[in-house]
Formats: structure tokens, sequence, C-alpha cells
């Protein structure tokens, strides 16, 4: 069973920048749908970006442009670069493996966009 771990968060300004990664061990991430998702103090986990086992990807309305996802399969390693940071995508950001019913979880990693 993959298992998986996150990184890159941290403090950054408005207008900032952060890459993060999800780091799998155990089993091959092509074999998954990988995700990144947040939550928020006070609000629902929501979905914010998506790779499908075949490479395609989807995004949150409200990162669409300043968001990326990609993977290194190489590496075994998800990522999303965020650029254009603004206080509303402070959360705890977590990645996601889905294969079939099976849904894997990281630990998250706290992004927090302040000046």
């Amino acid at each position: 069973q993959v298992q998986l771990v996150e990184s890159g968060g941290g403090l950054v300004q408005p207008g900032g920048s952060l890459r993060l990664s999800c780091e799998a061990s155990g089993r091959d991430i092509s074999l998954y749908a990988m995700g990144w998702y947040r939550q928020a103090p006070g609000k629902q986990r929501e979905l914010v970006a998506g790779i499908s086992s075949g490479g395609s990807t989807n995004y949150a309305n409200s990162v669409k442009g300043r968001f990326t996802i990609s993977r290194d399969t190489a590496k075994n390693t998800v990522y999303l670069q965020m650029n254009s940071l603004q206080p509303e995508d402070t959360a705890v950001y977590y990645c996601n493996a889905q294969r079939f019913i099976l849904a894997i979880w990281g630990q998250g990693t706290q992004v927090t966009v302040s000046s």
C-alpha cells in the first residue's frame, strides 16, 4: 500500500509562491489518481488539483491559472506549484492517492499566506 509524505509548506507573503511535494513509497503513483486537497479552519476539506493515472489534470476554479499539479514518476513524487498566493489560500494541504475505493492521505502540510 502506498504511503504519502508531504513537504514544502510554510509562511509566504501575498503574491508569493510555494511548491509542495508529495513523496510516495510502497507503490507506483502512476497506478493512482493523485490529488491535493486543502482544509482551512472551520471549513470542509476541498479538492484543489488532481492528476489522473493517465496524466489528465483538473483544478478548482479558485486556483485555475495560479496552481499547477505535476508528477515525476521516476521520483514517485507529485508536486503542487502555487503562484500568486493569497490569504484565502491559507490552509493545511493534504496529498491524496485514490485507486478504486481505496483512498490514502498524507499527514498534511501547513501553508500560511500573510504579510
